[in-house]
C-alpha cells in the first residue's frame, strides 16, 4: 500500500528551475527528478490560464511531443487552446512556493490574443517585440541621408541672432 511509482517520486522531487544547490546532495530520489527535468524543453512555458480572474497561472516546460507539435510556440501555449493566428511573445515573472520555498522565474510564453488579454487581465506584462533587422550591406553602402538636427525653436532663433551679428 505505501509503494510510490516513479511518477510519484518525480512529483514529490520536481523542481521548476534546478540550482547548484539542489544538486549538493542528491539522493535517487532527486536524481530520478532530475533526469526528467533535463528532459523538459525549457525555451517557451505552456500555461493554465483557467483561474486568470484570481490572479492565479500555472506554467510547466514543454516535452518533446508538445514541442515536436509546435505547442507552446507556433501554437498557443495556453493548456486549453490550439490558436496558430496572431501569437504574441510574452515574459512573465514567474512567483512560486516550491518546497516551502518561494522563488521567481522569468519565463517566456507566446498566446493568442484572447489568451493573451487573460495573462494581462490584473496588470499588463512585458511583451517581447522581434527586432526588425535593418538593412543588408547593399544598402549601407549607399549615401547616408541627411539628417536634421533636433533643436528647439528657442535654439534656433538663438544660432540665428549670433550669425547676424
Amino acid at each position: 500500500a505505501n509503494d510510490k511509482t516513479d511518477l510519484d517520486v518525480i512529483r514529490e522531487n520536481h523542481r521548476f528551475l534546478w540550482n547548484e544547490e539542489d544538486e549538493a546532495d542528491m539522493n535517487w530520489e532527486k536524481r530520478l527528478a532530475k533526469k526528467y527535468y533535463d528532459k523538459l524543453f525549457k525555451e517557451y512555458c505552456i500555461a493554465d490560464l483557467s483561474r486568470y480572474k484570481e490572479n492565479k497561472f500555472g506554467f510547466r516546460w514543454r516535452h518533446e511531443k508538445e514541442v515536436i507539435s509546435g505547442k507552446g510556440q507556433f501554437s498557443c501555449g495556453n493548456k486549453h487552446c490550439d490558436e496558430n493566428e496572431g501569437l504574441k511573445s510574452w515574459e512573465v515573472n514567474f512567483g512560486y512556493v516550491e518546497h516551502g520555498e518561494k522563488r521567481n522565474a522569468l519565463v517566456k510564453l507566446r498566446l493568442c490574443p484572447e489568451c493573451s488579454h487573460k495573462l494581462n487581465f490584473h496588470h499588463r506584462r512585458k511583451e517581447i517585440k522581434t527586432c526588425k533587422k535593418r538593412g543588408t550591406a547593399g544598402q549601407n553602402s549607399k549615401e547616408p541621408k541627411n539628417k536634421k538636427s533636433k533643436l528647439s525653436r528657442s535654439s534656433k532663433k538663438k544660432s540665428k541672432k549670433r550669425t547676424h551679428k
